[in-house]
Parts: C-alpha cells; sequence; structure tokens
C-alpha cells in the first residue's frame, strides 16, 4: 500500500511516502509548504497522486493552526483522491521515533503536551535517567535535566514527529471527515467566549 503521511502539529512539518513499508521519500520544512512538499515526495519517488491509496495524519496535539492545515488538507486530497486516511497522534509517532522516550511538545505559554494532558514543565514528573524528547524537551531542557532527565541535543532528529512513524503506526483507515483533532486543550478563543 502506498501511504502519503504528514503532519503539521509542530513547528516543523514532516511529510514521507511509504510505500509497502518502504520509506520512499522524506521532507521536513513548514506547514504553508506542506503540498509542495507532497509534490516534490511524489516527483522523487516517480509517483503521481493516483497512485496513492491512503492517507495517515497527524492529528495533534500541537499549534492549533498547525493541527486544522494538516486535517484541512488530508481532507481536501482524501476527497479529491477518493481514499482513506487514518489519524494518528502526534505524541504516538514522537514516541515512536525515539522507543522508550518521553514525548514532550511545547505547548506554548510555558505549558508542555505530554501522553493525555498538558502540564507546566516543573509540574511533569521526571524519571532520573529516562529520555525526554520534542520541541517541550529541547525548549525545557533546563528543567528536565535538573530533574535527571535525559535529553539529545537540539538537531537530533528524535525531537521530530518523523512522518515516517505516522504511516507505520496508521490504523483504521477511514473517511476523512471521522478523523478529529486531538486537543487537549481549549483555544483561546473559546476561552474568551466563556
Amino acid at each position: 500500500m502506498l501511504i502519503l503521511a504528514f503532519d503539521t502539529a509542530t513547528d516543523v512539518a514532516t511529510s514521507a511516502l511509504v510505500g509497502d513499508g518502504e520509506v520512499l521519500g522524506e521532507r521536513m520544512s513548514r506547514a504553508v509548504t506542506l503540498l509542495e512538499d507532497v509534490d516534490a515526495l511524489l516527483r522523487q519517488a516517480g509517483t503521481h497522486t493516483r497512485d496513492v491509496e491512503a492517507l495517515a495524519v497527524g492529528i495533534g496535539p500541537g499549534s492549533f493552526t498547525g493541527v486544522r492545515i494538516g486535517l484541512s488538507t488530508a481532507r481536501g486530497l482524501a476527497l479529491a483522491l477518493d481514499i482513506p486516511v487514518a489519524g494518528v497522534s502526534t505524541l504516538a509517532a514522537l514516541a515512536a521515533g525515539a522507543p522508550g522516550a518521553v514525548p514532550v511538545i511545547d505547548a506554548r505559554r510555558r505549558e508542555v503536551f505530554v501522553p493525555g494532558r498538558v502540564l507546566s514543565p516543573e509540574d511533569l514528573e521526571v524519571e532520573p535517567g529516562r529520555r525526554y524528547v520534542g520541541s517541550g524537551a529541547v525548549r525545557y531542557r533546563d528543567v528536565l535535566a535538573s530533574a535527571g532527565g535525559e535529553i539529545p541535543p537540539e538537531g537530533d532528529e528524535r525531537h521530530l514527529p518523523r512522518a515516517r512513524f505516522h504511516a507505520q503506526l496508521a490504523r483504521d483507515f477511514g473517511p476523512a471527515e471521522q478523523v478529529e483533532p486531538l486537543y487537549l486543550r481549549l483555544p483561546d478563543a473559546d476561552k474568551r467566549s466563556m
């Protein structure tokens, strides 16, 4: 099966084309260039959009705008190509790229996303000697390291939710409209209206 996978929930957008489990191409850029990246991946692999059989998309948590860009792109492509979509947690993909590590995504406002929660970095129960990866681990390196956590160097690829892992983790492909974002907190606009 030829799967196009992408995630735009973090500051670095990742995309990959995976055929029968083999990575045919992978790119890292920004959410605004996602469709350019998809085009480049298809050209690089010598394939066309009509050859793509399914999509795997990152559903967050992460930037509200980034998550919406990814889901909107997935829905548009799925509709145009008449193919199924599977949503994959950005945290799960991050963890798949660093087995045994705790995924930590920068949630802004001095908070981080970890599996199932959003909290301040100081409130994260750090296990001494355990590895922590992701944009939140990089941003709050001092806090996590002072509690005994191990954080790979800033440029280490384990800090990115690589789209190849989205393709690997994708299950239950179905209609694009059934794929829902994973938000761990209310958007600022919703908070103001309360």
